[in-house]
Parts: C-alpha cells; sequence; structure tokens
C-alpha cells in the first residue's frame, strides 16, 4: 500500500514572493553556493579522512569510514584498537598482486592529523648562493694625512705610501683622526665614502682610549661596497647540479658560496599532495578548512533558530497580551541584555569546559533580544486587525490565535533576518574561536587557523585562504539577505519623499 502525504498548499502571496526571490539572479545564485558548500561539507568524512574509504582484504570488503574494524581482522594479532591504515598500506599484505587493496579520500588526511616532517615529499634541490668577496684594504696614516704603510687590496683603493688617500674622506672620518691623533676618548666610524671614478667604499675606524700620548699613525680600513644584484642564486639539482650561463663555478676565487636546502618546519608552505599548506602541528589545511565549514555553518543555522525561536516566543507573548506582560517583559529584557555575555561565557567554560553545546546554548541565551523587538512589533501592529479580533469572538484560545493566526502573518522580519543572522553567527563563532573563548582544540575552526597565522606571520596560506573562505561565505549570506528582503517588498523601488 502506497503511502500518501499531504500536500503543502503555499498561499499566493508567498508564491509570488518566491518567484520574486528566484529572479534576483545573485541572491538566487547565492543561496544555491551556501546550500551546495553546506551539502558537500556534510560528507566531510568522505572527502578528507585518515581512513580509507573502501578496504578490500581477504576477498571481504569493509568500509572504515562508515563502520570500525579493528586492527585484528588485518593483523590478527587481537588487538581491539584502530589500525594505522597508512602502516597497514605499506605492509606485505597490501602488496601488489596479492589481492587486497585500499581506495583513498581524495584528501587522504584528517582534520586532526599530524603528520610527521619525513612524510612531506620536497624537490630534490638545493639554493645556491655566491656571494662576491668585497675587497679589503687598510692604510696607516700619520698626523698630516699621509700613508704610512698600505696592505691588502692597496691597489684596487689607489693606497700608496707617501701619498695622501684619493677618497674624499667623510666629516665623522676626520673627526675620529682628529680626536685619535689628539689622544681624546673615540668610538668606533664605519663611514661611505666616495672615490675616483664613481667608486664608493666603507671606511672603518677602531674605538680609541687615551694613552697618555698621541699615536704616531691611525689604521684606515677600506672595505669595497658592493652594487645591488651582485649576489647571485642558482636552483640547482642536488644530484646533477647545472648552473646557469654566467653563474660562478663553486671554488672560484673571489667568491663565497653557500648552500641551503629547505627543510619542513611547520606551519609549511603548500606543497604537492598539500594545496593550502599545514598548519603549526603539521595538519593539511585544505581538511581542517572542509570540517571547519561544516562546523561553522552547522553552528549557525542551530543558532539562528534557537534564537528566532527564543525570540519569536518572547516577542509574540509580549505583542498579543501588551498591558503589564508587555511592560514586565521589556524590563527583564532590559536586564538581561546588560548581562556581560562574554565574560558569562568565559566563567562557564572555566567550569564545565568548552564544547559545541555549551558555546551554542550560551549564546543563544543572550543573541535572541533583537529577534524579539520585531517580532514584538509585528505583534502590537496585528493584534487590533479584524481576523485577531474575530478569532477571539469566536473563543479561539490565546495560544492557537497567536500560532495560527498571527504568527504566520508576521514572519516577514523573521525571514528575511534569517540570513543576517546567519552571517553574524558565523563571524562571531570565528571571533571567538581567534579569541580562544570558542570550540575547544583540537576542533577545526576558521578563527583557530586565524590565530595560528597571528603567532606565524610568515604563514602566509594561514591568513589567505580562512579569510576567504569566511569572506565568500559572509558575502553569499549577504546576497541572500538583500534578495530576500527585496522579494519581501511589494515595492519595485523605494523612494524618499
Amino acid at each position: 500500500m502506497a503511502l500518501k502525504f499531504p500536500a503543502i498548499h503555499w498561499h499566493p502571496v508567498t508564491r509570488q514572493r518566491w518567484a520574486r526571490f528566484r529572479g534576483l539572479r545573485r541572491g538566487w545564485g547565492s543561496f544555491w553556493v551556501l546550500l551546495g558548500a553546506y551539502g558537500i561539507s556534510l560528507f566531510s568524512e568522505g572527502i578528507a579522512n585518515d581512513k580509507p574509504l573502501w578496504v578490500r582484504f581477504a576477498g571481504r570488503n569493509y568500509f572504515p569510514v562508515v563502520k570500525f574494524v579493528p586492527e585484528d581482522v588485518f593483523a590478527g594479532n587481537g588487538r581491539q584498537t584502530r589500525p594505522d591504515y597508512r602502516a597497514l598500506a605499506a605492509a606485505d599484505v597490501f602488496a601488489p598482486g596479492s589481492g587486497n587493496w585500499m581506495l583513498w579520500p581524495p584528501i587522504p588526511y584528517g582534520p586532526l592529523e599530524s603528520l610527521p616532517p619525513g612524510s612531506i615529499e620536497l624537490p630534490a634541490t638545493a639554493t645556491v648562493t655566491a656571494t662576491p668577496e668585497p675587497r679589503v684594504a687598510s692604510a696607516d696614516l700619520d698626523a698630516a694625512g699621509n700613508i704610512v704603510r698600505a696592505a691588502g687590496d692597496s691597489e684596487y683603493f689607489r693606497l700608496n705610501a707617501g701619498e695622501q688617500p684619493v677618497w674624499e674622506l667623510p666629516g665623522e672620518v676626520r673627526a675620529g683622526l682628529a680626536a685619535r691623533f689628539g689622544d681624546r676618548a673615540a668610538g668606533a666610524v664605519d663611514a661611505r665614502a666616495a672615490g675616483p671614478d664613481g667608486q664608493t667604499a666603507w671606511i672603518s675606524l677602531s674605538p680609541y682610549e687615551p694613552r697618555g700620548a698621541p699615536p704616531a699613525r691611525v689604521r684606515l680600513t677600506f672595505r669595497e661596497e658592493l652594487a645591488a644584484g651582485q649576489t647571485k642564486k642558482a636552483v640547482v639539482d642536488e644530484q646533477n647540479p647545472v648552473f646557469p650561463a654566467g653563474f660562478p663555478a663553486p671554488g672560484t676565487p673571489g667568491w663565497v658560496f653557500s648552500t641551503e636546502k629547505e627543510q619542513v618546519r611547520y606551519p609549511f608552505r603548500p606543497v604537492a599532495g598539500h594545496p593550502l599548506g599545514l598548519d603549526s602541528s603539521g595538519r593539511d589545511v585544505a581538511a581542517r578548512m572542509l570540517y571547519a565549514l561544516r562546523t561553522s555553518l552547522t553552528f549557525g543555522m542551530l543558532l539562528v533558530l534557537a534564537t528566532m525561536a527564543l525570540g519569536t516566543l518572547a516577542g509574540a507573548v509580549q505583542g498579543y497580551y501588551g498591558g503589564r506582560v508587555d511592560l514586565l517583559g521589556q524590563r527583564i529584557i532590559e536586564i538581561w541584555e546588560s548581562l556581560p555575555f562574554i565574560y558569562v561565557l568565559i566563567l562557564l567554560g572555566s567550569v564545565y569546559g568548552q564544547s559545541f553545546g555549551l558555546l551554542l546554548g550560551v549564546y543563544a541565551v543572550f543573541n535572541w533580544i533583537g529577534i524579539s523587538y520585531y517580532v514584538r512589533a509585528e505583534f502590537l501592529r496585528l493584534r487590533k486587525l479584524p481576523f485577531v479580533e474575530a478569532a477571539r469572538v469566536i473563543g479561539l484560545p490565546g495560544r492557537k490565535i497567536i500560532f495560527r493566526h498571527v504568527l504566520p502573518n508576521a514572519l516577514v522580519p523573521l525571514v528575511t533576518f534569517f540570513p543576517f543572522l546567519l552571517v553574524g553567527a558565523i563571524g562571531a563563532m570565528a571571533a571567538l574561536d581567534y579569541l580562544g573563548f570558542g570550540l575547544p582544540p583540537p576542533t577545526p575552526s576558521w578563527g583557530e587557523l586565524l590565530a595560528q597565522a597571528q603567532e606565524f606571520p610568515q604563514a602566509w596560506w594561514l591568513v589567505l585562504y580562512p579569510a576567504l573562505a569566511l569572506f565568500a561565505t559572509m558575502l553569499a549570506g549577504v546576497f541572500v539577505g538583500e534578495s530576500l528582503r527585496a522579494a519581501y517588498d511589494p515595492r519595485p523601488y523605494g523612494k524618499l519623499e
């Protein structure tokens, strides 16, 4: 016998509003983007997981993602714990040709799985840096400024004994020489000087302490200033290094060579197999982003539903009964609104521990006040209309009038505010996770990834991808809200008069 379900008969006005909403392409498209993203996130275990989707072993099929399979099934060691599927896949029992195999999800990493640095495959390359060795010379000057003795690359700097330096000595160098020949204390000097043919160099003087008699000569050190771009870098294969044209061969005199090979230190940049990089604990950011999407949208929708239920109930009772009930309700709401939400959350979190349910419950009991004002205003407007008065005259109880007659006509603010409340809930959750007062670690969260980015400013991927996800989700929610508001507005346009 076939089951028959009662058909839903929509009001003509509701059908018109829905048709107007579908005609607004930006909002309609954003609605399907949000719905599709949430639908995909509901199957996160099948997209990103450290357990295989399907295991074929000894002629039998196992589905670890759906049902727990103990290690004893594969190893026969009597252990009833969760097996290490990665180590198991590398064992001989799953060697090619054994008839046993595993089917992994597209992202074969779990959101809580910390990967060892050795598992990250890096290209077998090294960066070789060749820096020209700057020429250095020294010149001993007497009190008359003549060179007594020159050493080092004196020919390059044109330092000839018996002559004065051809370099234009900076003022601080001349002042340093005067202080030393006057046997006065002087600090170290390092100044840039100009020479012949547009040459530049750094001239240095070492610190000086009075000795009771002025020195017969003072040593100046000349150091060549290297022009920008003289340092050369080349990325070469470690096993067969081939240097580009113009790059000095290792061991060339006058050049200093250094070799640097990239090491895996968490957080680590995007690489093959981890397109969004890894966080500070070695966890795959793509897997955590996917699970964080489901957590954020689930939290947002549950919070909005709870908020609307509480706010609608409070606003409906106040608006329908009015008078003393309304006055008393408003005073209670004002007192409740003055309580510090964040302090209450911190206090309860320290006593009972952070959890999804605690965060949802505490936020819900403080977040309903705003929507109650809109519902109260709608009920105050509708309670004196003829259809409500007729319902009272025929003797219907107050609860039936509220929920069956008045509330369906007061749903406009609830429907139009839903996307905006959802966006606010997602943003609030990310902010609380960023501050450390949200979900307990290591729960995947966009805010938690942003908090890691603050600790590791060089990890740009920890800022870029969570920020883009938050921006796209909240922007889509705003587009849906704007379109719903336009669909529920019967006027094709508005104007100021």
